[in-house]
């Protein structure tokens, strides 16, 4: 199976359809009055539709577990056809178009099994997905400027040529899987004053994004926080809920981190965990749902 552990949860939705086409108009006037031996095809092929979905993980062996909160079955008849819309939403880290399609295949299964004691020549085509929402594939574009960032190491071990950096690093992959260019990559002491003098030139270059990666712990020397908070024009305390949030279900001691985000100006500054997966599990959290900020600061820069 796929690895989605990285993932967060959002909003998914799935169409699919089936058609099922039987040989006789009969057919069909026993569907409509419920005349068929077997039962009531529509609702039958509904109930066994909505098993399906819900059981789409035992037959499938890549697709995961999901908790499906959603899912209904419509038919439309057209001549001696009936189309089958099925629809699933789900609130989870993957799509749920296989669910979708795994159902409707599954209510044109059970109507051919109903329906064959009366008609012979059914037939099942056309299971198709009709359309997908949510994670990346149902993202907008969320900024269609080209942006520029800058990542900052704090650390006194690192800036010492006593370990290497590889946070910073897993934060430069990540922007740029985003897109965003990287103005410069530096590593600096846990220095307040330092910290605070970096922050100011860097906005001064008119970067879009600033990242300092380490020094949001607890430990004595840790006073990133302190340095760039009293700079910020406006915080989102949001964006480290999120942040935190996220990390609390991979670990408890997320709640620990104290990562701060706010604009100056119009530069998005960022303090987050220093420890590779503490940086890394941020980024993932964050981005690139973050670069909307932008979109919003064009947005009331062009009703000026």
């Amino acid at each position: 199976m796929v690895d989605i552990t990285h993932k967060s949860n959002t909003l998914r939705t799935a169409r699919a359809a089936a058609i099922v086409r039987v040989s006789k108009a009969e057919t069909i006037e026993a569907i409509q009055n419920r005349t068929v031996p077997k039962g009531d095809v529509f609702e039958m092929a509904k109930a066994a539709g909505l098993f399906a979905v819900k059981r789409t993980s035992d037959m499938i062996p890549d697709c995961h577990p999901i908790p499906v909160e959603f899912a209904a079955v419509t038919y439309a008849i057209s001549g001696l056809e009936i189309s089958i819309d099925m629809e699933v939403r789900t609130i989870y880290k993957t799509g749920v178009e296989v669910e979708a399609m795994h159902g409707a295949s599954v209510v044109a299964l059970t109507m051919y099994d109903m329906l064959k004691p009366i008609d012979k020549g059914i037939e099942i085509s056309s299971i198709k997905l009709l359309e997908k929402k949510g994670g990346k594939s149902g993202k907008k574009e969320i900024t269609s400027q080209r942006l520029t960032a800058a990542v900052v190491v704090c650390s006194d071990t690192i800036s010492a040529g006593k370990k290497e950096d590889k946070a910073g690093k897993e934060v430069i992959k990540k922007l740029e899987a985003c897109g965003v260019q990287i103005s410069e990559y530096t590593i600096i002491p846990d220095e307040l004053a330092v910290i605070r003098a970096k922050a100011e030139a860097l906005h001064q270059l008119k970067n879009d994004i600033v990242i300092f990666t380490g020094g949001t712990g607890l430990s004595p020397r840790d006073v990133t926080p302190e340095a760039i908070k009293p700079l910020l024009d406006r915080e989102i305390p949001g964006v480290m809920e999120a942040a935190r949030s996220y990390g609390q279900n991979r670990t408890p001691y997320s709640m620990l981190s104290r990562g701060v985000a706010g604009l100056k100006g119009n530069t998005l500054m960022l303090a987050i965990p220093g420890s590779t997966k503490g940086a890394s599990e941020t980024m993932d959290a964050l981005f690139p749902s973050l670069l909307h900020v932008f979109a919003i600061l064009n947005g009331a820069r062009h009703t000026e």
